[in-house]
């Protein structure tokens, strides 16, 4: 592809806040030439001449989407186009100790509709053999969840396995992205506040639930027991 080719894309942009705006004709130019991953991009000369901006500002910009995983490098190609994780990308970006009570809080919630809107996949997924290792994990818990805020460890198994039991790798690699903040809230004693309603379904009784086949009942089941951590989280008071 020519800077004739590209200027044909685009307009020339302005001076002012040049790295933002390479970043953003970038993405146009690679939207409108239709580039799917694998697809070089034009280079480094071809794109400051047809900006109009100086090859240090596309470097910069070239440098910003390779962050965000956009591009990449690639051994005899150059730099091609690389279908971005979303992630990957989030990633970078939570850090616990950092993320104030409330975005906790929002992140915890955000776990409350993905956990009880995955009961299909799991229900339609789930094997004997699934059915077997979460009983082990949950071997040691008590009958029902009254008072007690189940140990971590336990937690994370359990409902780790239920986003593998889904098979949805986007799932499963955003329940681990998500692992660090709930490590931090569990320890830092957010959830860790007093309520009034006190039952609500355990490990074990999900399992059970599960056994049956029915996603309407697991569902319930899971936005029941659920709603312990979200209670002591928001320090909800519910009759």
């Amino acid at each position: 592809m020519s800077a004739r080719d590209i200027k044909e894309l685009i307009t020339v942009i302005d001076n002012s806040n040049l790295v933002d705006k390479a970043e953003m004709k970038l993405i146009e130019i690679f939207i409108k030439k239709e580039l799917k991953p694998g697809d070089p991009i034009p280079k480094e000369t071809e794109l400051a001449e047809a900006m109009g901006v100086s090859r240090t500002v596309i470097r910069e910009s070239l440098t910003r989407l390779k962050t965000i995983d956009i591009i990449e490098a690639k051994k005899h190609k150059g730099t091609v186009i690389k279908s971005p994780s979303l992630i990957k990308t989030l990633e970078k970006s939570l850090i616990p100790n950092i993320l104030d009570d409330a975005t906790l809080r929002d992140i915890f919630e955000l776990r409350l509709v993905i956990e009880v809107g995955m009961a299909d996949f799991i229900v339609q997924h789930v094997t004997p053999s699934d059915i077997k290792n979460l009983n082990e994990i949950v071997r040691t818990e008590p009958e029902k969840s009254d008072t007690v805020l189940f140990d971590i460890d336990h937690e994370i198994k359990f409902h780790g396995l239920l986003y593998e039991i889904t098979g949805n790798k986007s799932l499963i690699q955003f329940q681990k992205l998500l692992l660090p903040l709930f490590n931090y809230a569990y320890k830092s004693g957010l959830i860790n506040k007093p309520i009034k309603r006190k039952r609500y379904v355990s490990h074990k009784g999900l399992i059970e639930v599960l056994k049956s086949g029915d996603a309407d009942k697991f569902r319930s089941a899971m936005r029941a027991h659920l709603e312990n951590h979200f209670q002591r989280i928001n320090n909800r008071q519910v009759n």
